[in-house]
């Protein structure tokens, strides 16, 4: 892989992993393992009949866990220390190929990605569930799931543009973050 393709795999996977963790594992996996795609020999361990059975056990359980409100930032909650730390690594074996330093950095980087991306998410999972019906949790949850399979597949196929797609997609997270934030002090204010 060259550097940008090493670069746009570590974002798009950091974004991914930050919305849901064991989709991108999965897809990653499914994707190596139907030679859909070659993944660096570091990262190609993530189609292994185990990883891969684990990731897609585990999404079933995120996937109805998301459903389910308050339980879904509950789970949010503990994946804050799950999240960017898997999504540092899974960067750090993309770029294999490159010196430490480059590793480390793709490291760091896919991890603040991750961060942003989760911290959005369970922010505006926990704005959402303030509402009392169901059906805008289910449609925020199955949304991140469709984003999270697509931008893994995306970053493989167009590492260059998942680039541009993922500052587009930091930059919305600023502004949700930064809106979520005025929603939440405006509201602890007026109790």
């Amino acid at each position: 892989m060259n550097p940008l393709q090493t670069l746009g795999l570590a974002l798009g996977a950091g974004f991914s992993s930050g919305l849901n963790l064991y989709a991108t594992v999965a897809t990653l996996g499914i994707l190596q393992r139907f030679e859909v795609i070659h993944l660096p020999p570091a990262l190609a361990v993530v189609a292994h009949p185990i990883v891969l059975g684990i990731a897609i056990a585990l999404y079933i359980i995120e996937f109805l866990a998301d459903k389910v409100p308050f339980l879904d930032t509950v789970w949010d909650a503990i994946h804050t220390f799950i999240r960017p730390p898997a999504a540092a690594v899974i960067a750090f074996d993309a770029a294999g190929a490159a010196p430490q330093e480059w590793r480390w950095a793709a490291a760091l980087l896919a991890g603040g990605v991750a961060l942003t991306s989760h911290s959005t998410k369970a922010s505006t999972r926990a704005a959402v569930n303030t509402v009392p019906e169901p059906f805008s949790n289910w449609a925020l949850s199955l949304g991140e799931d469709v984003l999270a399979v697509w931008l893994t597949w995306f970053t493989t196929v167009h590492p260059v543009a998942a680039i541009a797609i993922v500052a587009a997609l930091m930059i919305l997270c600023a502004f949700l973050l930064y809106y979520l934030f005025h929603f939440l002090r405006t509201a602890l204010k007026a109790l």
